[in-house]
């Protein structure tokens, strides 16, 4: 019977002579190529070079790639392949260690990967050495009656994982070289300047197939500008292909700080929004992102904002004038892109988004070290989802269907827990990221309140000074309708933006506007755990639920609504997003 046969081919030499000492004295014989052969040589070991069983050539570049060495590597126990070897006289390889993934970008190889997966291929009878940090138990359980199945099966894992990491070790370096910029096609790859936070270098965003579904018609985004942008346009896209109507967002770190789509705005929601002075005529476009960001204009300062439709010059005018990061759309009117570049002294992001691109099926993240996967949330939300009304009141107009579309479209991509208000085809309050159910709908029901007290006649009526800016606008209204007490410093500043200082809203000055308030839709992320949600709700106008069924208190929610005379849709799509 010959000898059982190890091949050596490896670049780390980590272990190597041990290894080499134990097979030799279990009578095994040892080929090897090049560097590994010297080194075994060098430490008197007798070892066969690899150009005996195949010819070196082409400067070392072509070594192991033989029929004589595969095909000893690859052949199996059975009389067809036992035939075969010997008409060709190949005698059989039964142990091989491979290369290290140190040598996939400095130097590209080929035979080493080859061997790697040839013997990973033929567990069933070859052993495959791909981690030095194996050799010493391959050892013992060679030396003690021989490698089982199972120890072969997880050595043969092993090796395919490593020839993956080779693979894209490779692959992510010519992507650097070749697809990371304008200059090539297609672009597959984006520096950022860091990752959510400074210190986190190096960043970028790549696919590993086709082409990045974006460019950057000026400026440049950061990690969190892309995860808003994408997040952010996947939430418009929806909201167009659902209600038909263009649409637009305002994002802050992961989550909406308003979406709508473009309902035209009436006089007094032009000056809620700030857009009453606008020279160019609204389109719906540009209705739908004054909403959007008007909504809750202290979290949308800084905001990222996503488009569904091309951006026109109306809407591009209303970005110039607000402090915003960037902003994605699916094209730019010539115009409308002219006024952009001219914003943050020609640094300000632009991304123009492929209408056309679909994400995979399965999405892939990493925490903590540990990948996991799922299925891409592809859920459809259509008025389908709001058929199920199960209070008494079942009349569900469709602006309120509207608005339930809208609210719960959001939360697919507001960070759970989550509860969302909106009316008039815009969200008018968001609870996002809240570990109790009651926290969200208290949140969000006290921004749609402030929201709502935005549009009391005092409110628009404010004497501020001129000069006074935007964004200290908007601050100081929230003070103002949030009832705020200020003191010292705070209340001078505060004080000096008005012509005259304006009298606080009284108690029964905010009870009285907030009793005009109704038919505000409502949709939660997952259902209801205790009806003190749907009586809060219904202190902020709702009129109009929607949310999961499948809580022990559903009977009680449901009662709490018919007290309230609402109506109820119980949904069957749980939506949290993470």
């Amino acid at each position: 019977m010959s000898l059982p046969i190890a091949l050596l081919s490896v670049y780390d030499k980590t272990g190597l002579l041990k290894l080499a000492e134990g097979l030799i004295a279990e009578g095994v014989q040892l080929i090897g190529s090049g560097g590994t052969a010297k080194k075994i040589r060098e430490a008197n070991f007798k070892i066969e070079k690899v150009f005996s069983f195949a010819p070196e050539m082409l400067g070392g570049r072509v070594k192991t790639l033989h029929p004589a060495v595969h095909g000893g590597i690859l052949a199996r126990s059975i009389p067809s392949d036992e035939r075969d070897l010997e008409e060709q006289s190949i005698s059989k390889i039964s142990i091989v260690p491979g290369c290290t993934l140190a040598e996939a970008v400095e130097e590209i190889d080929i035979g080493g990967v080859t061997l790697l997966r040839a013997a990973a291929k033929n567990h069933e009878r070859v052993c495959v050495l791909s981690d030095p940090a194996d050799y010493d138990e391959f050892l013992d359980a060679w030396k003690n009656g021989g490698v089982n199945q199972a120890f072969r099966n997880r050595l043969a894992l092993k090796a395919f994982e490593m020839t993956a990491k080779y693979d894209e070790a490779i692959s992510g370096y010519f992507r650097e070289q070749y697809a990371s910029s304008a200059e090539t096609h297609p672009v597959q790859r984006m520096v950022l300047r860091y990752g959510a936070n400074p210190h986190q270098k190096p960043a970028q965003a790549f696919v590993t197939e086709g082409e990045l579904p974006f460019k950057a018609l000026c400026g440049s985004p950061g990690y969190i500008n892309l995860l808003d942008a994408l997040n952010s346009y996947a939430l418009v896209k929806e909201l167009q292909e659902a209600l038909n109507l263009p649409a637009a967002a305002s994002f802050k770190h992961v989550s909406p700080a308003g979406a709508a789509v473009g309902v035209e705005l009436d006089d007094t929601e032009k000056q809620v929004y700030g857009v009453e002075d606008l020279k160019e005529p609204l389109t719906p476009l540009a209705c739908a992102y004054a909403r959007a960001r008007g909504a809750d204009r202290m979290s949308s300062f800084g905001d990222f904002i996503a488009l569904s439709a091309p951006c026109d010059l109306a809407t591009a005018k209303i970005i110039s004038r607000e402090v915003s990061d960037g902003v994605i759309a699916p094209g730019y009117t010539p115009e409308a892109l002219d006024v952009l570049k001219k914003k943050k002294a020609g640094k300000y992001c632009v991304l123009e988004m492929d209408p056309k691109y679909t994400p995979p099926g399965i999405e892939t993240r990493q925490v903590y070290g540990i990948s996991m996967q799922q299925r891409r949330n592809d859920a459809k939300i259509d008025a389908k989802l709001f058929e199920n009304l199960v209070t008494e009141n079942k009349e569900l107009p469709d602006q309120a269907l509207t608005d339930l579309l809208v609210a719960t479209l959001a939360l697919k991509y507001t960070q759970s827990n989550s509860v969302a208000y909106a009316k008039n085809g815009a969200i008018v309050g968001l609870g996002a990221g809240q570990q109790s159910r009651i926290h969200c709908t208290r949140l969000a029901g006290g921004k749609a309140d402030l929201w709502w007290l935005r549009h009391h006649p005092r409110v628009l009526a404010l004497p501020f000074k001129k000069g006074v800016k935007r964004a200290e606008k908007a601050n100081a209204i929230d003070l103002f309708v949030s009832g705020e007490v200020l003191e010292g410093g705070e209340k001078e500043q505060w004080e000096s933006q008005f012509e005259s200082v304006p009298a606080t809203l009284s108690e029964e000055e905010r009870k009285g506007w907030a009793a005009q308030l109704d038919g505000v839709a409502c949709s939660s992320d997952a259902f209801f755990p205790f009806a003190d949600n749907v009586h809060r709700a219904r202190k902020s106008g709702v009129r109009y639920l929607a949310a999961p069924s499948g809580s022990v208190m559903d009977a009680e929610c449901i009662k709490a609504a018919d007290e309230h005379k609402m109506v109820f849709c119980h949904t069957s799509l749980r939506l949290f997003h993470h």
